[in-house]
């Protein structure tokens, strides 16, 4: 590595900053609507190995599936606005699951993405993430309400932890995006405080000016250089406030709060589906029919000295770090950062799968599934082994998915979407990876070849400890078929104009200045 421990940890000496008793803050743009890669790819909880399911990445360029901190300040671009934020963002991918057919889910394309970094009052010093410090805020497995209910609270003395939230802006809340009475068992929480937000997927379409669905993720800002950078589950903790300031346990480092606010392209589907008040078309990549199980990773790949001269001297707030009277080593132009994902291909938007990518079954809200109680994204090895077993074939067409020979026979048409999933989840298809052109003949035969790398690989039969072998099968392909959804009005991609949204006021008032 390019830094060592123990330098690394001195870097995380305090700095010559003043003790901090204002709020100020910059929001992180990105230069392009479009994810720089996306695909079953997680080196903060499945380091080393194919992750458990898909996901959409923002950063630096040397995204992998063993990245590390070091690794990302040698990326030849990046997505951020800021040249020298070469950090990875990234969550679950949204797809739609049609409701005129259960068993075909389309992916919901990106509107655009934001990571707010919250600078806040505090009793000491914020100073810079350490260099490849990994981060997760969020359950990947749960199925249940947050304890909280439908609001938000980031601050451990007033109760459970909630940081995962929905805002849906809509042109009238009547009826509400959540049932009066819900319990969360079989819809989501209203926010008492904001019509707009909730716990869990909104029952209604988001129709609000520049605003369709919106998944919300805060981060814990104490971090705790005794755990380490790598040590996701233990390294971070929620501060508390004494006298209008953030406070960290004694011994740990104050670092930015940051907030992912991810746009989904979700109006486009919007004549796809007739709101019901009971039931709603989308579901997260990990089989999260619920939104309860969003979450969030991170890996910083900061230069940090230009994140402190940020943190230091920076309060844009909404008009963006590109605006920020000092930053070293420039704004970001490069708008066609992309790369090639480490693990199969990606999903196409007008794809239509016969099941989410891996075969990940969708839970929750009757479908199935209960929560982990675990309050964390990560598993042992046995329960991700189990999964990567059942959820043994990416497969990025429709037609590849019910052409091979080796596809388990489809249920009935009377039989659930989820038993179709299921099903569709342990066809023997071992480890195959497809992706199909759209212009490939319908007379063509193809061979799908397995992609994966020797670490990867080498990983993945270490695992646990347990001795584990790949077998690939090999599929072929003896006819395709395109599946095109129908025309759908092209919504214009564009950002939101200043505090058109009207959330602002909500984080910096509401939920800042006494509302943790």
């Amino acid at each position: 590595m390019r830094i060592a421990t123990a330098s690394a940890l001195a870097s995380l000496a305090p700095m010559a900053a003043a003790v901090k008793t204002d709020m100020t803050f910059a929001v992180l743009h990105f230069t392009r609507n479009q994810f720089l890669t996306e695909g079953p790819m997680d080196p903060v909880v499945n380091p080393g190995v194919q992750a458990t399911h898909y996901h959409s990445i923002m950063g630096g360029s040397n995204f992998g599936i063993n990245t590390r901190g070091d690794d990302l300040l040698d990326s030849e671009c990046t997505t951020a606005t800021v040249k020298n934020d070469k950090s990875n963002y990234w969550v679950p991918t949204l797809f739609f699951q049609d409701p005129a057919d259960p068993t075909s889910f389309e992916k919901v394309p990106l509107y655009y993405m934001n990571v707010y970094y919250f600078f806040e009052p505090s009793n000491g010093t914020i100073e810079s993430f350490p260099v490849g410090l990994k981060m997760l805020s969020g359950d990947t497995k749960t199925r249940d309400p947050p304890k909280f209910g439908g609001g938000r609270n980031l601050d451990p003395t007033k109760g459970p932890i909630q940081q995962i939230q929905w805002t849906c802006p809509r042109q009238s809340y009547d009826p509400p995006s959540y049932p009066v009475d819900s319990d969360g068992t079989m819809a989501g929480i209203q926010d008492p405080n904001d019509q707009g937000m909730g716990a869990g997927f909104p029952l209604y379409d988001c129709d609000g000016t520049y605003s369709p669905l919106r998944q919300d993720i805060h981060f814990p800002s104490c971090y705790n250089p005794e755990a380490g950078i790598d040590d996701y589950e233990n390294n971070m903790a929620w501060p508390t406030t004494v006298d209008g300031l953030q406070t960290c346990p004694t011994g740990w480092v104050h670092t930015p709060h940051i907030f992912y606010e991810v746009y989904w392209d979700t109006p486009s589907f919007k004549d796809r589906w007739t709101p019901d008040g009971k039931t709603q078309p989308f579901v997260l990549s990990n089989g999260d029919a619920t939104g309860y199980a969003s979450h969030g990773d991170f890996i910083s790949g900061w230069d940090q000295d230009t994140l402190q001269t940020i943190i230091d001297t920076c309060n844009v707030g909404t008009s963006g770090m590109e605006n920020c009277p000092s930053i070293p080593g420039g704004v970001n132009d490069n708008k066609d950062c992309e790369i090639a994902p480490a693990i199969g291909t990606m999903v196409k938007v007008s794809q239509v799968l016969k099941t989410l990518p891996l075969g990940v079954p969708v839970t929750g809200w009757g479908k199935g599934g209960v929560s982990s109680g675990s309050g964390s994204d990560s598993s042992d090895s046995s329960s991700a082994s189990s999964e990567a077993a059942a959820s043994s074939t990416y497969a990025t067409s429709a037609a590849a998915a019910s052409s091979s020979p080796s596809q388990t026979t489809e249920a009935s048409a009377t039989s659930e979407a989820t038993s179709e999933a299921t099903a569709a989840a342990s066809a023997p298809t071992g480890n195959a990876f497809l992706e199909l052109s759209n212009e490939a003949s319908s007379s063509a035969v193809e061979t799908a070849q397995p992609v994966v790398t020797a670490a990867a690989e080498a990983a993945s039969s270490q695992a646990g400890g347990v001795q584990m072998s790949t077998v690939w099968d090999v599929i072929t392909v003896t006819s395709t078929t395109t599946v095109l959804p129908e025309s759908t009005p092209v919504l214009r991609r564009r950002r939101a104009p200043l505090r058109s949204h009207g959330h602002l006021n909500r984080h910096v008032h509401r939920d800042f200045a006494g509302r943790r």
